[in-house]
């Protein structure tokens, strides 16, 4: 099976979770500048949970570009990619509303933490399903970035409990990280057709 549907899905999926994030941010009913202070922690955790799902949205692109067919276990993989990404409008709000506190921030990593697991799972399937020659699993390579990233979550989540300025800040550096589109598989596509 193409891969078409799969990705017509996940656009879907990822407007709508963009759409639920924008619909918690609350307008001020005064016009001065200084109504915004109530809310921008709610606003600051829409725009960096906004980052990630572009981050995540950018690298799914780019992953199924390099993907030549899907199978049920890609399916299956691709889904449990997207519960933990539609997790993230209740996380954070719940985040932005409680001004970062230790709890609810820690849950934030926590959920940040599984949508990295389960980006890793959905990529192991297709090479999986490809073979190790394939141009994904060239692409690939040692992915430092993909093995980091999980372990600053895994730190930032008891960290949240310590200073929950600190759990952010690393969760900001993760998303720094990966702003800049992964140019591997791109790279590896135009050497192919070279």
């Amino acid at each position: 099976m193409k891969t078409t549907r799969l990705e017509a899905f996940s656009d879907g999926v990822l407007a709508i979770i963009i759409t639920i994030m924008v619909l918690e941010l609350k307008v001020p009913h005064a016009v001065e500048l200084s109504a915004l202070k109530p809310v921008l922690p709610v606003l600051l955790s829409y725009v960096l949970s906004f980052i990630y799902i572009g981050i995540y949205w950018n690298n799914h692109h780019h992953l199924f570009q390099a993907t030549e067919e899907v199978s049920g276990g890609i399916l299956w993989a691709n889904l449990h990619l997207l519960f933990w990404l539609s997790l993230f409008p209740f996380t954070t709000a719940w985040m932005g509303e409680n001004h970062l506190a230790a709890i609810p921030t820690a849950i934030y990593g926590f959920v940040l933490l599984m949508a990295a697991i389960a980006y890793y799972i959905l990529q192991t399937t297709i090479i999986a399903k490809q073979g190790r020659e394939s141009l994904l699993a060239h692409a690939v390579g040692d992915d430092w970035k993909g093995k980091l990233s999980p372990v600053l979550y895994l730190a930032a989540i008891p960290l949240a409990f310590v200073s929950a300025w600190i759990a952010g800040g690393l969760y900001v550096f993760v998303a720094l990280l990966w702003l800049i589109p992964d140019p591997r598989i791109e790279r590896e596509i135009e050497k192919r057709e070279e």
